[in-house]
């Protein structure tokens, strides 16, 4: 369990999955986390059912805090920082860890004015269920210990790699967009199902446990995914005459090209947080 009492900024989704998951898994009890949202019925519902403390600002919330975590937009980072700033909250024994897309740990230093130790991680939307993927980088000040709090915060809301920083805007296209590529995967498998005739519950229910099964086995025997689809594949049978399909559509390139253009549009947007 850390000892570490945590200032959550942002009570939308993420912020309360990354509360409920520290609670649940035992890492912080409850007293020891303060949230704060300019939606106070965000912060209301949080502290009834997951028994966190309420602030009504982030620099209320920071002030007596070993850990501030920004769940904020990328657009909100820079005021957030600049609110944190002026308050004279921040300190240097202190760690601010981002989940914000696309914005740097250069500008998060740049943000909090001081020389304290930013940590930058990219979690995804299946952190609500406990089957997430995180991905966490140092900044400039930051150390392996500072990284070892940030894991093992996010391990509670599933997998967590530690990466160098220049990889992010490609986690971000890739892992904190790629649930939505595979749910238009996903619909659109279980549309094929329902013009056959299944019905729709079904077809989806089949779907889901599909891509979930390929998906564990993947991470359960480390094989190769071209592998595991050969041994779907028979000669002259459904399977490839499936592939084939997908491949007239040109289905490899055009997801491959989702993740490029997601990675993209991933570095614009901490471009607001550079300013000074």
């Amino acid at each position: 369990m850390l000892s570490h009492h945590i200032a959550l900024i942002g009570a939308g989704t993420m912020g309360r999955t990354i509360a409920t998951g520290l609670v649940n898994a035992g890492v912080v009890p409850a007293t020891q986390i303060t949230v704060t949202d300019h939606d106070t019925d965000k912060t209301d519902a949080l502290a009834h059912d997951v028994g966190v403390h309420t602030a009504r600002t982030a620099a209320d919330a920071a002030r007596s805090a070993d850990v501030v975590i920004l769940c904020v937009k990328p657009k909100d980072v820079p005021a957030t920082l600049h609110a944190l700033r002026d308050a004279r909250v921040l300190r240097p024994d202190m760690l601010l860890i981002s989940i914000a897309a696309g914005v740097t740990t250069a500008s998060l230093e740049r943000g909090v004015g001081i020389d304290m130790p930013v940590v930058r991680v990219m979690p995804n939307t299946p952190c609500l269920v406990g089957q997430g993927m995180t991905v966490v980088s140092k900044g400039t000040h930051g150390t392996d210990e500072h990284v070892d709090v940030a894991r093992e915060m996010f391990t509670t809301l599933g997998r967590c790699l530690i990466l160098e920083e220049k990889h992010m805007d490609v986690v971000t296209g890739l892992s904190g967009s790629g649930p939505a590529f595979v749910y238009v995967m996903l619909e659109a498998l279980a549309d094929g199902g329902v013009m056959c005739g299944l019905p729709r519950a079904i077809a989806t229910e089949l779907v889901a446990q599909v891509a979930l099964g390929a998906a564990t086995m993947i991470l359960a025997t480390g094989r190769h995914p071209s592998a595991l689809k050969d041994d779907v594949t028979t000669p002259g049978g459904c399977t490839i005459a499936g592939l084939l399909a997908l491949e007239d559509g040109k289905i490899r390139s055009v997801l491959a090209r989702a993740v490029e253009t997601a990675t993209e549009t991933a570095v614009g947007l901490g471009a607001p947080a550079a300013a000074p």
